[in-house]
């Protein structure tokens, strides 16, 4: 079984968003969060994007430490 290494890029692709460094940073470029809006509440999230990083937070599961840095970078000022 071959294990990937997941990156910013692999959620993004997971998110179906597109992933390369370009885009990533145009991605964060044009959304940011208040910092009382909770990520799976933004509304630029799809419904299944937003179920999706809500599951994978409350599961504490393989893509939570990903979830949380594109939380941080969300709320970033």
């Amino acid at each position: 079984m071959e294990l990937h290494q997941k990156d910013l890029g692999t959620l993004f692709e997971q998110l179906g968003l597109a992933s390369d460094a370009e885009s990533i940073d145009a991605f964060f470029a044009s959304h940011s969060l208040a910092h009382d809006t909770r990520l799976v509440d933004a509304p630029f999230w799809t419904p299944s994007q937003s179920a999706f990083l809500s599951q994978q937070m409350r599961e504490d599961a393989e893509w939570a430490p990903l979830v949380d840095e594109l939380n941080a970078r969300l709320h970033e000022d």
